[in-house]
């Protein structure tokens, strides 16, 4: 039977890496994240997590570590944030080349500069190419789940990739919420130990990494993205798994209200408990309006969003993150989906909350309003910022 325990989002990905075992996690601290590596250690230091806890000098050779251990074939962890990522950015790149199934707790913070500790996506945003799989909570538990079959479903040979779980700095990190804590017998029959296919070993000797010229380094770039595509049909059998033996449901694209909404919000996240209210109030005052929460941003889950996407009028994509320059990130690859489509739904795109800026249901209300007026005004194009205060930017001319 599950414990209850109120535990702050960084505790709740600690505690499903001593759920799944995992034998060895190099980390270094970084806000918001750092309670992760200090609840490991706790872990450690009283014997209730028999692993080998590496205390780096930096994010980059956190990662490096977790290569290196991964590549014996060890079931690997860590955690870090924002510029501890971009500091990790090249090794990142060599995990998933080297198709090691890491998993990486992200708590999600903006990048500098300016120095800011608080919540954006722009961090995971920024490495979505890399070859990683990316999972986003929107509450605590998922979390702790997620975490749990991120393990699962990068270990599986159909896999074989690393694999990042983000979660919203200080509105999930460090904020208290109910959590299920599943019995260990449990995760065990759920998790197994993780037998990898290849691995360094003084007895069947190996290269991993090799020096590759042009004749073959396509073919090893085209084996990682098919086995990022055959990671959706992979996700999908763990969520049910998960659900049958946990009872929580999971899908990469989650629906709500959306059977005969007119304008679809795609959001990320934490700000989707926001979004859902905003709904709901709409539908309150008789608009059509529904939402679609996005869990598992790589695999791009394309398939889903055409489904439930194709028949609405218009698609309001929430992002936190820019590509500066252009608009949100998630914007162009949903508009991507319907490039080819013979009928397609106006897609407008909003930023908002970016280095932790509150995300209020008038806010969401506000992002309907401009978005059915550019309908009515036949606008083709649109990227908005929500609440930034362009009086106090100095423009240059």
């Amino acid at each position: 039977m599950a414990m209850k325990m109120v535990l702050r989002g960084n505790m709740a990905t600690a505690y499903a890496a001593k759920l799944a075992r995992v034998e060895v996690i190099p980390a270094y601290p970084i806000t918001p994240s750092t309670l992760f590596p200090e609840k490991i250690s706790e872990f450690v230091a009283n014997g209730e997590l028999k692993c080998q806890f590496i205390k780096c000098e930096s994010e980059h050779s956190a990662m490096s570590a977790c290569i290196g251990a991964s590549a014996t074939g060890a079931r690997v962890a860590t955690a870090t944030s924002s510029q501890g990522l971009a500091l990790m950015h090249e090794v990142v790149f060599i995990a998933a080349g080297l198709r090691l199934p890491i998993v990486m707790a992200i708590g999600n913070r903006a990048l500098s500069a300016p120095i800011n500790i608080w919540c954006d996506h722009q961090d995971t945003i920024a490495e979505r190419d890399s070859g990683w799989l990316q999972f986003y909570a929107e509450k605590n538990q998922e979390t702790l789940d997620l975490m749990l079959m991120a393990f699962k479903i990068c270990e599986d040979h159909r896999v074989l990739l690393p694999g990042m779980v983000g979660m919203d700095a200080f509105v999930l990190t460090h904020t208290m919420e109910c959590v299920d804590i599943p019995e260990q017998e449990e995760v065990d029959r759920f998790l197994p130990p993780y037998k990898p296919v290849y691995k360094l070993d003084v007895n069947n000797p190996m290269t991993f990494g090799a020096f590759s010229s042009p004749d073959n380094y396509m073919e090893f770039r085209y084996a990682v993205h098919m086995a990022m595509e055959s990671a959706v049909k992979v996700i999908d059998e763990v969520f049910e798994e998960f659900e049958k033996k946990f009872g929580r449901n999971y899908q990469r694209v989650v629906p709500f209200m959306v059977e005969d909404a007119e304008v679809i919000l795609v959001t990320i996240g934490s700000m989707t408990g926001t979004a859902r209210e905003a709904v709901r109030l709409l539908r309150s005052k008789g608009k059509k309006v529904g939402l679609l929460k996005i869990t598992t941003l790589r695999p791009f889950p394309k398939d889903l969003l055409k489904k439930y996407l194709k028949d609405a009028k218009v698609v309001v994509v929430l992002e936190r993150n820019i590509s500066l320059g252009f608009g949100g990130a998630v914007y162009p690859e949903i508009a991507a989906v319907f490039a080819n489509a013979a009928r397609r739904p106006k897609i407008y795109d909003f930023i908002i909350g970016l280095g932790g800026r509150d995300i209020v249901v008038e806010d969401i209300v506000k992002v309907y309003e401009i978005a059915m007026d550019a309908l009515k005004a036949k606008k083709a194009e649109m990227v908005e910022w929500i609440g930034v205060r362009k009086d106090e930017i100095e423009v240059i001319k």
